[in-house]
Parts: structure tokens; sequence; C-alpha cells
């Protein structure tokens, strides 16, 4: 089966039932009243508008109710980005009790950058004064600039909250750089013309991506392009890099528009897109934690666009509807609270520590835990099919599983609840949660030139109508989510 862009009956038909099956009456997660759930391929025939770049993605679907559930779930995490946040050095936790109240002292580089994010959304909201939100933003970015330990402009993975040392003997991290900087860019670009956001040009102009490219580590035999994941001084190079389909896309494309030190456009071609995954009809490029199918989109808005690889926003429809049909086919024989809505995994915390899990293809030893953010992250993807999962555990679990900064980040229906929240899943839910409705995040980011500059250089162009979207017979050597050519 292949789906194509152009509106077709079938499409709006499977819209239209599942308008029905939302407004018209649902038993216990989620489970339609009037007919089954539609399959995974049905729902995927019917999302050509979710892509469209000029409506919001949830525009056709929200209620007031849905609306009221959104201002709460964003406005309690924009709250733990200001409650924990250090009063002297602006930096962010790793995590913290999901009732209040620190955890651990450790910040990380990562959750700051979808700190700094969530702060502009709260000024947008008028949650928070615009005062405020400044002086936060100036805070936290200025003692990165001034204090901040780096290695040519990349950050530390974890840093002390209160003094900004490296903690826990970290690695220099491209990653948690790359989501630092993207928040760092974000706040550039809603405070403009200031001395906020010309420390934080500072902050982002520093950063020599190149450093971190194989072509510039001695002995590295994997293709000179592909970035590395990082750097540790008592080891030297992380023997690990950016070499297949992960949240990397976001360092190579925030590296590729960089203004002072861009890595060179092949880059974007050096990691293979790969592995490919088909589960429930759909094929898509898989990596099976979904936060990976997340992160680089909490900035990059690339809805209707493609690259001469794949449609990823529309991959990441899939994988999102793929792990749904997974759940509600496979995992629920064995855990039965699994459902139409109760669902999602993502790497998170479990009862036996912390997880990598996630699929289809099954990706660790699941036990029933439902993590959050899963749903969260991508309602930009699946905003409906979403926001009835998050509404369900709200009202199912939500007396020990929601709390003062919203969802704890995880919990398992057969009790066990998880006592913290992780400024790394709190973060794609705030921002995900507005730019399901408003885009404000997109809007705001992409009107920089830097994330410009990487579109062009990724050879990034519009879906045309005639592209056909594979969702069945794709192979590891096919074009993933776009036609040959198109």
């Amino acid at each position: 089966m292949r789906l194509r862009r152009t509106t077709s009956f079938s499409g709006l038909l499977a819209r239209l039932l599942l308008a029905g099956a939302v407004f018209g009456g649902a038993a216990a997660f989620g489970e339609s009243a009037q007919s089954p759930p539609l399959s995974a391929v049905q729902l995927a025939a019917g999302d050509e508008a979710i892509e469209n770049p000029a409506s919001a993605p949830a525009k056709a679907v929200l209620n007031p109710e849905d609306e009221k559930f959104l201002d709460d779930l964003e406005h309690r995490g924009i709250q733990f980005f200001i409650d924990e946040a250090d009063p002297v050095t602006g930096l962010v936790p790793d995590r913290a009790k999901a009732s209040g109240g620190a955890e651990n002292g450790i910040a990380s580089t990562a959750s700051v950058g979808f700190g700094l994010t969530a702060l502009c959304i709260g000024d947008e909201r008028g949650w928070i004064s615009h005062p405020d939100a400044y002086n936060r933003c100036l805070r936290v970015i200025s003692f990165l600039r001034d204090h901040g330990p780096q290695e040519h402009g990349y950050f530390y993975h974890f840093l002390d909250m209160h003094t900004g040392r490296r903690a826990w003997n970290c690695e220099v991290s491209s990653i948690d750089t790359a989501l630092l900087m993207a928040g760092v860019l974000t706040v550039r670009q809603h405070f403009p013309g200031i001395d906020l956001a010309t420390i934080a040009d500072d902050l982002i102009q520093r950063v020599d991506w190149p450093w971190l490219l194989n072509a510039n580590i001695p002995g590295r035999t994997t293709p000179g392009g592909i970035l590395c994941m990082g750097w540790i001084p008592e080891h030297g190079f992380i023997n690990a890099d950016w070499g297949q389909f992960s949240e990397g896309p976001l360092v190579y494309l925030l590296a590729m528009g960089s203004r002072n030190h861009p890595i060179p456009p092949a880059s974007w071609n050096a990691w293979k897109r790969q592995p490919v995954s088909t589960y429930a009809g759909l094929t898509y490029l898989q990596c099976p934690p979904l936060f990976t199918h997340q992160y680089t989109q909490c900035w990059f808005d690339l809805r209707g666009l493609r690259d001469d690889y794949a449609d990823y926003f529309r991959d990441s429809q899939l994988a999102t509807l793929a792990q749904r049909q997974w759940c509600m086919d496979e995992l629920h024989k064995q855990f039965p609270s699994y459902g139409p809505n109760m669902w999602g995994l993502t790497s998170s915390d479990s009862a036996d520590g912390y997880k990598a899990w996630g699929g289809p293809p099954l990706q660790g030893e699941i036990d029933g835990t439902v993590v959050p953010t899963a749903a969260a992250g991508s309602l930009a993807f699946e905003p409906r099919l979403c926001l009835d999962a998050l509404e369900s555990m709200k009202q199912h679990y939500g007396d020990k599983a929601y709390l003062k900064y919203g969802f704890v980040d995880a919990f398992n229906p057969s009790g066990w609840y998880n006592a913290d929240v992780l400024g790394i899943d709190v973060g794609p839910a705030v921002l995900m949660a507005e730019s399901c409705r408003s885009g404000f995040v997109w809007k705001t980011f992409m009107s920089s030139p830097e994330a410009q500059a990487a579109l062009t250089a990724a050879r990034f162009r519009p879906v045309a109508a005639s592209d056909a979207v594979p969702t069945s017979s794709l192979t590891a050597t096919a074009k993933i989510n776009a036609a040959r050519g198109g």
C-alpha cells in the first residue's frame, strides 16, 4: 500500500471515522463504544492535514476541554523549569521530585535547553511576566557563557547546579550541547536586538562543531563526515558516533547551520538512513525509543518538507502510529493495561532503574510501564491520538501519576509510580503541546538564519503532491517516506 499526499476520499473518511470515535463516546482506556479502533494504516491515510505547514497540527481536533488540559500540562511543566532552577546560576536540574523539591543537585545541559524554550512559551502565553522570563534566560545563558566549563564550545553533559562544575566525570556531549543550543537560539530569536540576544549569540557562535567530526579525529575509520558523540578529558574521543538514524539529526542540522563553525553539507549524507522497520503495514526509519523521533522536531519544523531521503515528519507520524498499534496488538497480550488510549514507551525511569526501551521492534525488557512523554512528545505528529492517551492517563491514574509538574516520568498501572520528573522528558511535553496548537516554538526557532541555512545545506524542499509515501514496500535502500526522484 502506498499513501499519497493528495487528499483522498479514504483519507477524509479515516478522519471522519476518527472524529466519530473521539467525540461519540468511549469506554475505559479509549475503546470506542461505537466501532473498533481504526487500524494504523487507516489512521495514516487521514494524516495529510496534520502535516500542513500553513496550519497548527491540532487546529481541527481540539475542543475546549483539550485546550484546558494542554494549558494545565504546559503550565505545570514550565513551573518545573522555574521552581527547580538554581537562583544564582539559573541551571535546571536533570531531575526533581514529581511533587516538587530537589533530587540530587545535578543539572543537565539538555534540560537547560528545554527550559529556556519553555520560558519563552510561558512568556508568550502570559504565564510568566516578560521581565521575569528575560531575567531567567539572561541569568543562565550569562552564567554558561562566563563560567560554564566547555571544550571547543561544546558543553559537558552534567553540571553541578550550584557551581557549574563538571559532574560525575561525565563527557563533553554533542547531543546535549545541541539541545542546549536549540534553546539558546530560541531565546535569541524571542528576545531580539537586546543584550540577552547578544550574549546568546556569543554562546551559539562559540561551538566549534567540526572539532567532533571523525575526519578530525586521529585513527577513526568511519566516514569523515560523521559526528562523534563526545569527548572525555581522561580518555579522549568517545568511540561512538551519530552514524545512523537516532536523535542525531539535531546535531547535524545545527552544525551545518552554524555561522562561524559549520560542518560541510556532505555530513548530512554521511549518516545511514537505517534501520528501517515495518509494522502493521507501516514502514519507517526506526530507533525504538520514541524520543529519537521527537527531539529534532521539537525545534525544527519539518512539516511538508523532505530531503533526498525522507519526509521526517511523516516518518515520525508512522513511528508513533506503529508504537500505539504495537501496544494494542502485542504488548496488550502480556500487559492488559496497554490499549488504544494507554500506550507509550521511550527511554525513562522504571522500577528497576533507567531503561532505554521502546518499539516496535522490541527494545528492552518491557514490564507494563507507561511513559507519558512518549505520547506527549508526539502531540504534534498525532494530536488526537496522543491527547486521548494523555487525558486517559490523567483520568485513570492522575492521583498518583499527575502531580505538581504534570505527569511523573513513568508509571506502571500495576501499582508503581515514579517519584521523579526528568527535564528531558518534561521539556518535549511542553514544547510539542505548544507546537501542536500554535506552532510558536517552530515559528520562533525557524525564524533564525541558522535554521534556514541548515535546511538549505541538507537540501530540504517541499513535499510534492506527486510524492508517494511508502507504508509497506520500503527497503533499506529505498527513499524513506518519499518517492524516488520526487
